[in-house]
């Protein structure tokens, strides 16, 4: 079973890669609450991309259940074969004179790091998001992280930590992302051309549409409203705004 995907078959992996210039290699897992360990706390595993896009098709879906089972049953021989997928890969791309880049976490939320992985390969960029506070401003050069936000109550400790640094911020809005206007007091961006510019987007807010059918049924704390953003004039008192009302889409929900 082959880990890694280099066709770019994923339609963001596509786009970052043709805007970024890099050759782009990622690895999508069918995700739970081992491998997403904030998923909980954010309210996210329902309105997830695993059931957007591919994901719908049932081969798609059980071969991403595949790998996570190779993962979680086996991780030291998947550990090796990721290894060498990713050793393989960054030869071919020095061969053709291409710059390689992995997305490890496509719909996953592992901590790469504590396996060694990016250290390992210095010379490839790898690039991922994460709902764990705590890994931001702790990953080694080549590798950034996007905080992935929710207005869950029970999640807000790790929005506050998140804020204190100037990681980018990505949320998911419903209909339509508000760019120009501001969330959580940051300028709000578009963030469905491509990861890797997201990446760059520091103090900014990523944002994202909401995809997949399923997920547009959602009620679930992890989407924002695009009323909820701010207009820029009123950028200061939104973020005071925001933060105390973080949430409050909790009670329009179970409604």
């Amino acid at each position: 079973m082959k880990l890694l995907s280099t066709n770019a078959s994923n339609t963001k992996i596509r786009k970052s890669q043709e805007q970024s210039g890099l050759r782009i290699a990622s690895l999508s897992l069918y995700p739970n609450d081992r491998i997403c360990s904030g998923a909980k706390l954010a309210l996210c595993m329902k309105p997830c991309l695993k059931d957007a896009g591919f994901g719908i098709f049932p081969n798609v879906k059980d071969g991403r259940q595949s790998k996570t089972d190779f993962y979680l049953q086996d991780q030291k021989g998947f550990l090796d074969q990721l290894i060498k997928e990713i050793r393989n890969f960054v030869a071919l791309c020095i061969k053709n004179g291409e710059s390689p880049a992995f997305r490890l976490n496509t719909i996953s939320d592992i901590d790469w790091t504590k396996h060694g992985i990016p250290q390992m390969f210095p010379q490839a960029y790898f690039f991922d998001y994460t709902k764990v506070a705590a890994r931001l401003g702790r990953t080694p050069p080549n590798y950034d992280l996007i905080f992935s936000y929710s207005q869950n109550p029970a999640y807000q400790k790790q929005v506050a930590r998140a804020l204190q640094t100037n990681a980018p911020l990505a949320v998911v809005f419903r209909g339509h992302v508000p760019i120009g206007s501001y969330f959580l007091g940051r300028e709000i961006i578009d963030g469905d051309k491509s990861d890797i510019l997201n990446q760059k987007q520091k103090g900014k807010i990523v944002g994202l549409k909401l995809k997949g059918h399923e997920a547009k049924k959602s009620k679930s704390l992890f989407i924002v409203e695009p009323s909820q953003a701010c207009p820029a004039i009123s950028s200061n008192t939104c973020s005071e705004q925001d933060l105390a009302t973080a949430g409050r889409a909790f009670a329009i929900a179970a409604e």
